[in-house]
């Protein structure tokens, strides 16, 4: 790997490590198919995905740009965790998903092979783990057509979200690995919107998620306390 790569190979190594677990519905994997639903019907309200070239930026197993692709999207999925990839690939063959491909590639790279070249762009809860965020939110408005649609996701950085995303997901409630999220590296809306405005692009929604651990019921609110999502545009 590229000593340039904006990726940190301790991260690679943890989602690897557990990529054998991506597509088992009550793996460690389990918040990211109950949140599923959540967030490709709020991408699709904005912006329906039949017919749409669609970019996934950091796909990990293949969760979220599957189901883009079972809605019609033709489906271009990116992650720097080969394992991960792997998984995403052999579940796309084995659920004969169409208009799905996968490739081992960053953000950055693409961006320079192919700028301006996606409908829509989705990077979800993958800017927490990378070095340099802000170089990925650069990319992902490059990689948009004009017009284009960019979609985050990502956990704020405030008390509440170390209580509730560390300590409550990964140590009570053993929602996720330990060790899954360092509180540092957690993004504030005010400084993603900050990089997207840099970056070009123009915020059309903000909303936040919640979840109850009894009913084990997430759903999307004005509470962008813990995590958030984010709609962005590119000006046509």
């Amino acid at each position: 790997m590229s000593a340039h790569v904006n990726a940190d190979p301790a991260e690679l190594a943890k989602f690897s490590e557990l990529a054998h677990r991506w597509w088992d519905p009550e793996s460690e994997f389990r918040p990211l198919h109950e949140i599923n639903p959540l967030r490709l019907g709020w991408i699709n309200s904005a912006v329906p995905l039949t017919g749409k070239r669609v970019l996934d930026v950091g796909c990990g197993g293949g969760i979220l740009a599957d189901s883009m692709a079972r809605q019609g999207a033709d489906v271009l999925g990116i992650d720097l965790a080969t394992k991960a990839l792997r998984v995403a690939q052999l579940h796309a063959l084995e659920a004969e998903t169409p208009n799905v491909q996968y490739r081992e590639a960053s953000a950055e790279e693409i961006a320079a092979e192919q700028p301006g070249s996606f409908d829509v762009v989705t990077c979800m809860e993958m800017l927490e783990h990378v070095p340099d965020p802000e170089s990925v939110v650069r990319s992902c408005a490059a990689l948009a057509k004009p017009g284009g649609w960019v979609f985050f996701s990502t956990i704020n950085r405030n008390a509440k979200s170390f209580l509730f995303a560390i300590l409550g997901a990964e140590y009570v409630l053993n929602l996720l690995p330990r060790g899954t999220h360092t509180y540092g590296k957690f993004i504030r809306p005010s400084e993603l919107a900050g990089y997207t405005r840099s970056a070009g692009l123009e915020l059309q929604q903000a909303r936040g998620m919640e979840y109850n651990p009894v009913t084990r019921r997430y759903w999307l609110s004005g509470d962008s306390s813990v995590n958030y999502l984010l709609a962005t545009r590119k000006p046509a």
